[in-house]
């Protein structure tokens, strides 16, 4: 099963750092970082599309994917 995540979170060193530890989970990044700018919060917020494989697992729209 494949599994699919979209991370954001403003531009700083914590969103870097989760998408830091996806990767180190075994989650690979699908395609590239996006980046939009919050007019109302005055910040930059980022985006990332990361997709896993994980065999022998069905996929139940239940399932937290965040434990993967």
């Amino acid at each position: 099963m494949r599994l699919y995540r979209f991370l954001t979170g403003p531009d700083d060193a914590a969103f870097c750092h989760r998408v830091t530890a996806a990767l180190n989970a075994g989650w690979e990044l699908a395609g590239p970082a996006t980046m939009t700018f919050d007019s109302a919060l005055g910040r930059v917020i980022c985006g990332q599309s990361i997709v896993k494989d994980v065999p022998g697992t069905d996929y139940e729209p239940s399932m937290k994917l965040s434990d993967y």
